[in-house]
């Protein structure tokens, strides 16, 4: 048993992560903003747990983070804990500077300074993972090789900008200092809980609510999808496996460009949950004025992954984006 400290535990793939911890009999502490990204009930399956702890709190407030190192006697820390979305970022960067850079700068000193006092046994398996993006590497042409480990780094978006100086952080922490810290880079996640300004709800919900659904552009930019539950797995792979300084990517393997991704939900909303009118939910697609800076695809080769981590995917994106349409779809139809 580890204690483990989550950083936005209370977010989509933060909170999939805790969950999965308690179930292996892991003590977890959650520090969480609860911005409007951050959510209690995605908590609600585990907060009576006697390992279940949360802090509501910022990972800028140096004194909290220190205390919550020190009296829970922290095995690992898991940074989750980030401004995400990339429409935000271009109307309210300083937000994400905040947050994704004096945040995780915050964690990490702290971090080391906790890190450094630990006894020797402890100090030896003590471990900072970094939960980063492929938005970092900026955009790939269809002709272009998917990201690895080794792409340069070439962020588009001041959210990517943001995650692209955490990650460098990180590496600075470990090569300067020593501190054990590993990173992990992942493709977009879908699945339960995610917030509704994502693609996926929106685009389940926008339908069921008939309206619009909105596509950036010509709906021609391309993504690599990784199911959340698949992504977590493989976090804790590379938390309980990776190599120290080392990054791994996550990836779906499972490019789809945005206006496939809509019609592929649209088929099965219409066999799932047909409009009344008989018309097809893809009828509701429309283009919108395209996103500023919009990367044209993103792709991750995760061959490292799977090779030193034996990182697999659970199950096909057909079982799990029917999985990830009936969850949304009586909460949605409820409302």
């Amino acid at each position: 048993m580890k204690t483990i400290l989550i950083t936005g535990g209370a977010g989509f793939i933060g909170s999939c992560f805790a969950i999965k911890m308690i179930q292996l009999n892991h003590k977890i502490v959650i520090l969480d903003k609860l911005t409007y990204a951050g959510n209690l009930e995605n908590l609600a399956e585990i907060s009576n747990h006697q390992n279940f702890k949360f802090v509501k709190g910022d990972i800028l407030d140096q004194d909290l983070v220190t205390q919550l190192l020190a009296e829970n006697q922290v095995d690992f820390v898991v940074n989750f804990a980030a401004e995400s979305h990339v429409d935000n970022s271009i109307s309210s960067p300083e937000v994400f500077i905040d947050t994704n850079v004096k945040g995780t700068f915050n964690l990490l000193s702290k971090s080391l300074n906790y890190w450094r006092n630990l006894d020797s046994a402890k100090k030896e398996n003590f471990r900072f993972l970094h939960i980063s993006t492929d938005e970092v590497f900026g955009s790939l042409t269809l002709e272009d090789p998917k990201f690895t480990e080794n792409s340069t780094y070439k962020p588009n978006s001041p959210y990517s900008a943001s995650k692209a100086a955490s990650d460098h952080l990180v590496r600075a922490w470990f090569e300067t200092y020593g501190l054990p810290c590993v990173t992990t880079n992942c493709s977009n996640n879908y699945g339960p809980r995610q917030n509704e300004e994502k693609l996926i709800p929106t685009i389940i919900r926008s339908a069921l609510a008939n309206k619009i659904i909105p596509i950036y552009g010509n709906g021609r930019n391309i993504r690599d999808w990784i199911q959340v539950e698949d992504h977590c797995d493989g976090i804790y792979l590379a938390l309980t496996k990776g190599r120290l300084g080392e990054s791994y990517c996550f990836g779906g393997n499972c490019e789809k460009e945005n206006i496939s991704l809509a019609k592929i939900i649209c088929e099965i909303l219409d066999k799932v949950n047909p409009r009344k009118d008989g018309k097809s939910y893809s009828a509701q697609i429309t283009f919108v004025e395209d996103r500023l800076g919009h990367d044209k695809r993103y792709a991750i080769d995760d061959s490292k992954a799977r090779s030193e981590l034996g990182f697999v995917s659970a199950k096909t994106f057909e079982e799990r984006i029917l999985e990830t349409v009936n969850w949304y779809l009586p909460k949605l139809l409820n409302k």
